[in-house]
């Protein structure tokens, strides 16, 4: 499975992105899906998770009320909407597959990962 994360750029803070990863090579409607992230000298971290139906989509408390993951499995697609943007999420989003059906804040738990886009949030 090859996933293609796009939609980053530079913003201001206040406003919207709307982030995509789409899979190719084989469908990932079986697989739960998640973003992270990674801040320029911090670590990788958990931003939001979606199971393969869509139905069960949870976010890390740092994002809660202003990020949402969704998916549309007729597009083999998973998105993040971001709104309220801030400086602090500023960083590198990654969109990844998961062994299982459910989403996880782990990231070991994920099998597929794709590229990265690039996030600037401007103050």
């Amino acid at each position: 499975v090859q996933l293609q994360a796009s939609g980053g750029g530079l913003v201001q803070a206040g406003g919207s992105l709307r982030l995509s990863c789409a899979a190719a090579g084989r469908a990932t409607s079986n697989n739960g899906m998640g973003w992270f992230r990674q801040a320029p000298g911090k670590e990788r971290e958990f931003v939001a998770a979606v199971d393969w139906r869509g139905s069960n989509a949870f976010a890390a408390d740092s994002v809660k009320g202003r990020f949402t993951i969704s998916r549309d499995n007729t597009k083999n697609t998973v998105y993040l909407q971001m709104n309220s943007l801030k400086p602090e999420d500023t960083g590198v989003y990654y969109c990844a597959a998961s062994l299982f059906a459910v989403g996880s804040r782990r990231s070991e738990n994920y099998r597929y990962w794709g590229q990265g886009t690039l996030v600037t949030v401007s103050s």
